[in-house]
């Protein structure tokens, strides 16, 4: 998918989503080979403006519609991810292991709603509604992940 296409998926998403008027956001694509990530944001919450970053060379994810949408998302969860975080910092000695638990579980629980919301997102208003499975590619299969695991009976 060349840039073009891609900077009018993201344009009609920040329409739909409705992250404009309230939000300036602009697209740039990463032409770094070793930027790991295939999406992310850089967010002023002041100013509310926010940069959505894509990789441009080697996305490890297929469906970059996807990606815009999971990261839109991020804005659109911006609020309540702040309020967590703000708990957590607040509530929790920097560093103990609660607090590490708890940031652990949080962004776990944050990343996994949002890619929720996503894909019932791009299931209703995508043009391509196939999901990426880039990193099931390079994660262990099933029978690894309980390898050497001894039985509780």
């Amino acid at each position: 998918m060349d840039q073009s296409a891609i900077t009018a998926l993201f344009e009609k998403y920040i329409q739909k989503l409705r992250i404009t008027p309230a939000w300036d956001v602009r697209l740039e694509f990463v032409e770094d080979p070793a930027w790991p990530k295939t999406g992310d944001f850089k967010i002023d919450c002041d100013d509310r403006k926010a940069i959505l970053l894509l990789n441009a060379e080697n996305p490890t994810q297929e469906n970059l519609e996807e990606v815009i949408v999971h990261e839109l998302m991020h804005i659109k969860m911006y609020p309540l991810d702040q309020v967590t975080e703000s708990l957590i910092s607040n509530c929790l000695e920097e560093g103990s292991a609660a607090s590490n638990f708890a940031y652990q579980q949080f962004f776990s629980a944050l990343e996994q709603t949002v890619e929720e919301l996503a894909k019932c997102f791009l299931l209703e208003f995508g043009e391509n509604r196939e999901f990426s499975y880039g990193r099931c590619a390079k994660g262990k299969s099933f029978n690894d992940l309980y390898e050497g695991l001894k039985n509780l009976e």
